[in-house]
């Protein structure tokens, strides 16, 4: 299981989200359906909302969101992994990210090892452009993020 944040904005072209690029050798090419949230595994007995904010760090080098957190449930990926997500507000210049690395064998049974940022780069996108360069499986929580109920609790807005 995995846990993720959808980041939100009020940005020029109204809603917005935060997208993320996996970094690597595997992706470098890839473009539409590779993109994704700030996400990943919950460890042994951590709670998932402190996984999702800890994925924000990690991925991002940014602080947290702060509450209110809104809970989206959970999706399937292709893979089977499930990935439960929270809408949270944010905003920050995503050409500043600091992602954490990862090593890696590279180039295959070279027997060098090789460092690469988990996510390459971030972009807010409005909610069309997330459903064209993620996973068609994210598509419930981008829409879900953006209803109404979650945009008024989310940007503090009255009911």
């Amino acid at each position: 299981m995995s846990a993720g944040m959808v980041l939100l904005r009020r940005g020029a072209r109204g809603i917005e989200m935060l997208v993320v690029h996996p970094g690597g050798p595997f992706f470098a090419k890839k473009h539409e359906g590779a993109w994704s949230i700030p996400k990943g595994m919950i460890e042994e007995g951590e709670d998932p909302l402190a996984a999702a904010q800890r994925e924000v760090v990690e991925e991002l080098g940014v602080t947290p969101p702060a509450p209110p957190y809104v809970a989206l449930g959970d999706v399937r990926l292709k893979s089977g992994k499930r990935v439960h997500a929270w809408a949270a507000r944010a905003d920050f210049d995503p050409s500043r990210i600091v992602s954490n690395e990862f090593e890696l064998e590279w180039p295959p049974r070279s027997g060098r090892l090789q460092r690469f940022p988990e996510v390459d780069r971030a972009s807010w996108v409005d909610l069309e452009t997330a459903k064209r360069l993620t996973s068609p499986a994210l598509a419930p929580l981008f829409e879900r993020a953006v209803s109404k109920e979650t945009l008024d609790i989310v940007f503090g807005d009255p009911p």
